[in-house]
């Protein structure tokens, strides 16, 4: 690949806390990875023009605050809305093991938990950015 990874970092919804989002921009940067990252409490909307402005990579959520199920598929959804579903979105935070599943199928391609390496999610992007296998 002859130019950086791109990744949107975003916080959809209400959530006002960004430590995790912020740890994970910081890992990523220190893999050569660029980072946009978008700030607190965006719209669903706001977060899918921003990564096509910006014609990143993967978009990168943080959820801590339990919005989760109805905020990570809206953004799968605006982006979808805007044909730009080829851009995969991933998440992050507190979330419950029973809601990975739904959030899948749903259309956000991994979920990333507390007290995971930021090495898994570094490999996870660049596997999922040159078209690897994953799993």
């Amino acid at each position: 690949m002859d130019r950086k990874i791109r990744v949107l970092i975003a916080k959809p919804g209400l959530d006002g806390h960004d430590r995790g989002a912020l740890v994970i921009a910081q890992a990523l940067r220190d893999h050569g990875i660029e980072v946009i990252y978008t700030g607190l409490r965006q719209s669903p909307a706001q977060i899918a023009q921003a990564a096509i402005q910006e014609d990143v990579d993967v978009v990168g959520l943080s959820s801590l605050s339990g919005g989760h199920k109805t905020l990570f598929p809206r953004v799968v959804e605006a982006l979808k809305e805007r044909n730009a579903e080829d851009i995969p979105v991933i998440g992050g935070g507190v979330i419950p093991d029973e809601d990975i599943a739904y959030l899948e199928e749903q259309g956000v391609q991994k979920v990333f938990t507390p007290g995971t390496p930021t090495t898994e999610t570094v490999d996870f992007i660049k596997s999922t950015v040159r078209g690897e296998d994953n799993e």
